[in-house]
């Protein structure tokens, strides 16, 4: 019967035979446990907490990325609109002075349209005075 109470939390490994129980319920500080499996349960939370710590690092990167991105974004647009609202400033002057300059177009149009009447009348006029010579001379050679 001791035999059966010091084997009581001690199973049989098929690999390396008797082994103490992995069970958390059954664990106290103080008792003695393999130290093999010490060291891997050690190497195991060291992993997993550099992989948690990677995976957490990796999401404050992607969140510092995004943010730094946000920022630019914000800053282009601010350009954008700075740019924007220059060019619809320069648009309204433009206007304006097209206003302020439409009687001005619409005379010189107008003298245009004069100046091409004067020279149809310039050709009628030099026309009719090569006629004119034409006969001149006719008569004067008679």
């Amino acid at each position: 019967m001791a035999d059966e109470m010091e084997n009581e939390g001690v199973t049989d490994s098929p690999k390396k035979g008797p082994t103490l129980s992995t069970s958390t319920s059954s664990f106290e500080a103080l008792d003695p446990h393999d130290p093999n499996l010490s060291r891997l349960a050690n190497t195991m939370f060291q992993k997993t907490g550099d992989y948690l710590y990677g995976e957490l690092t990796a999401t404050q990167e992607d969140y510092k990325l995004l943010e730094n991105m946000n920022h630019v974004t914000v800053k282009k647009y601010s350009d954008m609109r700075q740019i924007a609202s220059n060019v619809s400033k320069s648009l309204i002057e433009l206007n304006e002075k097209y206003k302020s300059l439409q009687p001005y177009l619409e005379q010189i149009d107008q003298i245009d349209d004069s100046v091409a009447k004067l020279e149809q009348a310039a050709y009628k006029l030099d026309a009719y005075s090569k006629r004119l010579e034409a006969k001149f001379k006719h008569l004067e050679k008679k």
